[in-house]
C-alpha cells in the first residue's frame, strides 16, 4: 500500500461559496493525500458578490498552532498556501515555512491577490511587494496574468497571448525564486483557455488548453491548484500536473454552465472528482 503523504493547507474558510479550504480539504484528499487544515479566516460567504458576509480574523492563531505541530514533530509532503489576508499573514506564513521546510517537501504558493487586471479591493497597493517575498521561498507558484503582472511590477496585458509572450512571463517569474511556475488564465485564441508551465531546473515549458467557457467562475482558482497539487503528489509530472488540473477545472466549470447555478456559488467541482480520480489512475 502507498504511503499516505500529507498537506498543510493554508487558506481561509469560507462557509458558503466553495473556495480556499472548502476546496482544497476535499479534492486533495479524495487523491488520496491527509490533509491538514491551517485556516486564517472564517467567513459566512467568499466575497466575491455577496455583500454582509460575517468575517473572523483568525491572525493570532497561526504561530500558536505552527508551534502545537513543531512540538508535535508533524512533517509536511507539501505546503500550499491561498488567500492570505494582510501582510502579518503573508510573514507568519514565511515562518511557517522556514520551520517546516525540508529537503523532500514542497512548498506551492498560490498568490491570491487580483484578477481581471486589477489588484482585489481589500490590499494596498504595497501587497504585492510583500506576496513576492513570500513566493521568493516558494518551489511552485501558481499565478494567474493579473498576479503575474503585479509579481513582476508590470502593466496587465489582457491578451490573447503570444508565446513569445508567455515564456518571457514565465521565466521571470523563476527569476523570483521559485523553480516552477505555472501560469493560468493563458490563452492563444478565444477558442481555448488554460495553463503554462515551466520548470527552470530542465528550461522546459508546456501548456495545457481545454475549451474556453464563457462567464466568471468563482473559486476555480483554487479548484485548479487543488488539483495541481494532489496531481504532483501522485508523481505526475509539472506538465502532467497542469494538464489534469486544467481537464477537471474545465469539468467542473461545464457542468455549472449546464446547471445554470448561480455563479458566485461556485462551480460543481464534486460531481467531476471521479473524472479526477480516474486521470489520476485512482480509480
Amino acid at each position: 500500500m502507498k504511503e499516505l503523504k500529507r498537506v498543510a493547507a493554508i487558506h481561509d474558510i469560507s462557509g458558503f461559496g466553495k473556495c480556499s479550504l472548502t476546496v482544497a480539504l476535499p479534492i486533495i484528499s479524495a487523491a488520496g493525500i491527509e490533509t491538514t487544515v491551517l485556516p486564517t479566516a472564517v467567513l459566512s460567504t467568499h466575497t466575491g458578490g455577496f455583500t454582509g458576509f460575517t468575517y473572523r480574523d483568525l491572525t493570532e492563531d497561526i504561530a500558536p498552532i505552527a508551534a502545537h505541530w513543531k512540538s508535535l514533530n508533524i512533517q509536511f509532503d507539501a505546503i500550499y498556501t491561498g488567500f492570505l489576508g494582510s501582510f502579518e499573514q503573508l510573514d507568519l506564513v514565511g515562518r511557517f515555512f522556514d520551520d517546516f521546510k525540508t529537503d523532500h517537501n514542497l512548498i506551492l504558493v498560490d498568490p491570491v491577490m487580483a484578477d481581471n487586471g486589477e489588484l482585489y479591493k481589500i490590499f494596498p497597493k504595497e501587497f504585492p511587494a510583500g506576496m513576492k517575498k513570500l513566493c521568493k521561498k516558494a518551489d511552485i507558484i501558481v499565478p494567474n496574468l493579473t498576479e503575474a503582472a503585479l509579481l513582476l511590477d508590470e502593466p496587465y496585458n489582457p491578451g490573447p497571448y503570444t508565446q513569445d509572450y508567455i515564456e518571457s512571463v514565465l521565466k521571470k517569474l523563476s527569476a523570483i525564486g521559485p523553480r516552477k511556475i505555472v501560469l493560468t488564465g493563458v490563452y492563444f485564441n478565444d477558442a481555448e483557455l488554460g495553463a503554462a508551465t515551466y520548470d527552470a531546473d530542465s528550461d522546459k515549458v508546456s501548456y495545457a488548453f481545454d475549451q474556453h467557457i464563457s462567464g466568471y467562475y468563482h473559486g476555480t482558482g483554487d479548484v485548479f491548484g487543488s488539483a495541481l497539487l494532489a496531481a504532483l503528489l501522485n508523481e505526475f509530472t509539472l506538465a502532467e500536473a497542469a494538464a489534469v488540473a486544467v481537464r477537471f477545472t474545465t469539468s467542473a466549470i461545464r457542468k455549472t454552465a449546464a446547471a445554470g447555478t448561480d455563479l458566485r456559488f461556485g462551480v460543481h467541482f464534486e460531481q467531476s472528482l471521479p473524472e479526477l480520480l480516474k486521470d489520476l489512475k485512482l480509480i
